[in-house]
């Protein structure tokens, strides 16, 4: 992501935080007067990328926040080809597959606040989301997802992390299209789709 888009998603994540929670006290009752809540430490950014949108909103939070990092990683990485990847999400999709963690967060019960990260695939969380969630105790804790998409939104994301983590407090989620891999596909086989059939040069 070149310096212009990383600028641009740092706007985008300051702007979220209006959509974060008020907090007031007794000696400023004034709605007016009400200040932005910041997340209770210590804090998580754990997330799963696979083509860099979502790491970099990650490594923004890190820094603004002074939050720890954990990457989450399938225990067999997706293949490298982007179509086969989507095949094989698709699959672990419709048969409900939760695939096995490669490592789970050390010391989870320490962190209050969990910032989630994920792409939307087939219009939902990645299956590796289902199985981190199902692998660890939330409960109790603030889960404030982040995502990234190509143009479909949310789609059932919000839904599938309530489900999976039935006791934490579910925060609004900050979301931004950010789809390089399908669009880079998408133009390339538009441009090649404008030479003759057979073409060799």
């Amino acid at each position: 992501m070149d310096c212009l888009k990383a600028s641009r998603t740092r706007r985008q994540l300051m702007a979220a935080w209006a959509g974060l929670p008020l907090a007031t006290t007794a000696s400023m009752p004034d709605a007016a007067e009400a200040r932005i809540a910041r997340p209770r430490k210590p804090i998580l950014i754990a997330y799963f990328s696979r083509s860099g949108n979502t790491r970099v909103v990650a490594g923004l939070l890190q820094r603004a926040l002074g939050a720890d990092l954990f990457e989450i990683l399938p225990a067999s990485p997706y293949p490298d080809d982007y179509l086969a990847t989507v095949e094989q999400a698709k699959q672990e999709r419709d048969q409900g597959i939760e695939p096995a963690l490669k490592a789970k967060v050390p010391n989870i019960a320490r962190y209050a606040t969990i910032f989630l990260g994920m792409p939307i695939w087939g219009e939902t969380t990645p299956p590796i989301i289902r199985s981190f969630l199902s692998a660890h105790d939330l409960a109790g804790k603030s889960l404030i997802p982040f995502i990234t998409h190509g143009g479909y939104g949310l789609g059932s994301s919000e839904r599938v992390i309530a489900r999976h983590a039935p006791g934490a407090q579910l925060g609004r989620a900050f979301s931004m299209q950010a789809d390089q891999e399908r669009q880079t596909m998408n133009r390339v086989n538009a441009w090649l789709g404008q030479w003759p059939a057979g073409t060799t040069k």
